[in-house]
């Protein structure tokens, strides 16, 4: 894994996660805030953390922004300082830009300024959540952008059969990547694999393929 240089703007609770994280994973982490107390709770957790204004262009400057594989903008409530601290990262160069929006303008005004990723944590747990208890088969879900996304779904007695006979392409539009049983995993399955009831199959398709998946699994 190449390690990554990673900057975290803002540091409650959502930044602090994601800046120590990528420090335990290995990669090299500068955290920021504005907070005293938030930046010394995180000083041995990172790579570097230190007290900084990112709504001040010439701040973010002197501490390299632009030379980050990736930018965290994490600021929660203060909206101005959050898209302030975007368009700095972005016109300092930043090649990767993810951005945290309280709601859906917000996300709307960070995505026209350049954000290369905008989330809305509480927003997208939450659905993720309700997918989870609609529809307690599907394991874990990885949004790809462009409006695709993996899924880990959990065989029940509506797919069992060979992926040729449950046609799962033609049915739904979407496309069997892997298949995992007692722990072994068969990349790339071929029409013959046979599909038992509790196996998990990693699938690849639109949000609304998988929606239409989802549906069908829950019925």
């Amino acid at each position: 894994m190449k390690t990554k240089q990673c900057l975290v703007i803002g540091l409650g609770r959502f930044g602090t996660a994601v800046a120590t994280t990528l420090y335990e994973m290995g990669h090299e982490v500068v955290a920021i805030d504005q907070n005293e107390e938030n930046v010394e709770r995180v000083m041995n957790l990172v790579t570097h953390a230190a007290i900084v204004d990112a709504a001040d262009e010439r701040a973010l400057r002197a501490i390299g922004a632009g030379e980050f594989d990736v930018v965290v903008v994490a600021i929660g409530t203060d909206i101005q300082a959050n898209i302030m601290a975007t368009m700095n990262a972005k016109s300092l160069g930043a090649p990767y830009v993810v951005s945290k929006a309280v709601d859906e303008m917000a996300r709307r005004v960070l995505e026209r300024i350049g954000a290369d990723l905008v989330i809305r944590p509480e927003h997208d747990m939450g659905v993720r959540l309700a997918r989870q208890i609609a529809t307690p088969n599907i394991v874990d879900t990885l949004d790809l952008g462009g409006d695709y996304a993996i899924v880990e779904i959990e065989a029940n007695d509506r797919l069992k059969g060979t992926l040729r006979d449950l046609n799962l392409t033609g049915r739904f539009a979407v496309q069997v990547i892997a298949v995992s049983r007692a722990g072994k995993v068969e990349v790339s399955p071929r029409a013959e694999h046979d599909i038992r009831s509790h196996d998990k199959l990693v699938v690849v398709g639109t949000s609304h393929s998988l929606d239409e998946l989802r549906r069908y699994l829950g019925d």
